[in-house]
């Protein structure tokens, strides 16, 4: 059985990019407005078992960040390979198919299903402790 490579062209790969580095700052929004959540039920709560909680949540949110950033120089990355193809053959990059980037999709959109599943965490938790 002969496994067909997906192809895109350069102008959907950029989309794609584009539309992954805005989420991406969504999400580090998100996590900024979170860890000042954060800060404001550490400032208010002693208890031990919600400083465990909060000292989760903290070590989360910086894992978050770092795969964000991974995340993000890999598309950039790409873009580079891109646009560095794009000025070494311009008359060619409007026929040009490259292969799809599977695996940042996969990687995205596991970071995003992470997450999701986090934000839900942090919410019921700031329905307890708010």
């Amino acid at each position: 059985m002969t496994t067909l490579i997906k192809t895109k062209h350069i102008d959907a790969l950029h989309f794609e990019h584009e539309l992954w580095r805005s989420e991406a700052n969504f999400f580090a929004d998100e996590l900024k407005i979170y860890q000042k959540r954060l800060e404001y039920i550490a400032g208010k709560n002693n208890k031990e078992d919600v400083r465990k909680r909060i000292e989760h949540f903290q070590n989360q949110f910086i894992i978050q960040n770092l795969n964000l950033q991974d995340l993000n120089h890999e598309v950039k990355s790409h873009e580079k390979f891109l646009a560095t193809f794009a000025s070494e053959y311009p008359i060619a990059i409007d026929h040009q198919l490259f292969a799809d980037h599977k695996i940042m999709t996969e990687k995205m959109e596991t970071f995003k299903k992470l997450f999701g599943e986090l934000k839900k965490e942090f919410n019921e938790f700031l329905v307890v402790w708010m």
